[in-house]
């Protein structure tokens, strides 16, 4: 986010911010200069973990910037009647280095009023479109690759108008270009089986009891009967009655181009949470992964111990 502070700062040799090249995308910066020749507040959490601001408190006339800064590694910015830009400045209270770090966000419910963007040495990336509500808008990236710059679009009426996302950071790798953090529709490979037992905020045994499909979002809902429960860091699955057949039972999403269906046997599913939803990682059968495990073992190659049994 350094980039973007320098050019708020409005000292002389500093550019603003570059939109993406011509083409698909948001239209030039129109107000760049007066944005530039205004300033730059600064706004402050109270609980340094959310923020919720008004463009009100700007002059008429003037486009300026604030600078918001949050210390957590999970929280909401939502910026009412938007007008300049945000630049959300995060710096996570955590032991992780922040190259280290993925960044998500996800647009609240109804959010428009601005564009944002991933912003680095003054370039910026277009995260989530002004009213872009659609399905997979929780783009992540490495901490590292920048920060957010929000920019409020032209608008003849504010009065109706909130800018609102949340944002997660979390110690899962990233890759180089935006993506988000569902698991590829592939099968995993041994290693990243026994990694994934390791390091998943859940881990169990079960089947599937039934996947129902959710068009409109582009996920799909798979209903597990949980058999053994290894680990789980949220209350993702629950005790099951005895007409349930005792275990536990609880839900996880995946992607609805990967095309799950029912079907018949055992497996050993993990998985992460994202946004308080628990999303599936690798799930190999729970034979295939006894076999991995067991060989690794033998190897002495098993990254942590875990019952097989």
């Amino acid at each position: 986010m350094r980039g973007a502070a320098r050019a708020a700062g409005g000292r002389t040799g500093q550019l603003w911010p570059r939109p993406p090249a011509p083409g698909p995308g948001p239209p030039p910066l129109l107000l760049l200069l007066a944005v530039l020749l205004g300033g730059a507040g600064a706004q402050y959490s109270s609980d340094l973990c959310s923020w919720k601001g008004s463009g009100l408190t700007h002059e008429a006339h003037r486009k300026e910037v604030e600078q918001v800064y949050l210390r957590c590694s999970a929280g909401t910015v939502e910026w009412m009647y938007p007008t300049g830009a945000l630049i959300v400045n995060l710096r996570p209270n955590t032991f992780s280095p922040s190259r280290h770090l993925t960044l998500c966000i996800k647009p609240l419910r109804g959010s428009s009023g601005a564009n944002i963007y991933l912003e680095k040495t003054g370039e910026l990336k277009l995260l989530v479109r002004d009213g872009d509500l659609g399905p997979g808008q929780a783009p992540c990236f490495s901490f590292e690759q920048g920060g957010l710059f929000v920019e409020a679009t032209p608008q003849q009426d504010i009065s109706r108008r909130t800018t609102g996302f949340q944002y997660e950071l979390t110690s899962r790798h990233a890759g180089p270009d935006l993506h988000t953090l569902s698991a590829p529709c592939r099968p995993c490979s041994h290693t990243e089986v026994l990694l994934a037992v390791c390091t998943s905020d859940f881990v169990v045994r079960g089947s599937i009891q039934d996947v129902t499909h959710e068009p409109a979002q582009q996920e799909s809902a798979i209903h597990l009967h949980v058999s053994r429960l290894y680990r789980q860091k949220s209350r993702v699955f629950r005790p099951a009655s005895e007409g349930e057949g005792g275990g536990w039972r609880g839900r996880v999403s995946t992607l609805l181009e990967c095309g799950v269906r029912p079907g018949r046997g055992e497996f050993l599913f993990t998985g992460h949470m994202h946004f308080g939803e628990a999303w599936l990682g690798c799930a190999p059968r729970f034979k295939d992964f006894q076999r991995m495990y067991r060989d690794a073992e033998e190897r002495g190659l098993n990254p942590c111990e875990i019952g097989t049994e």
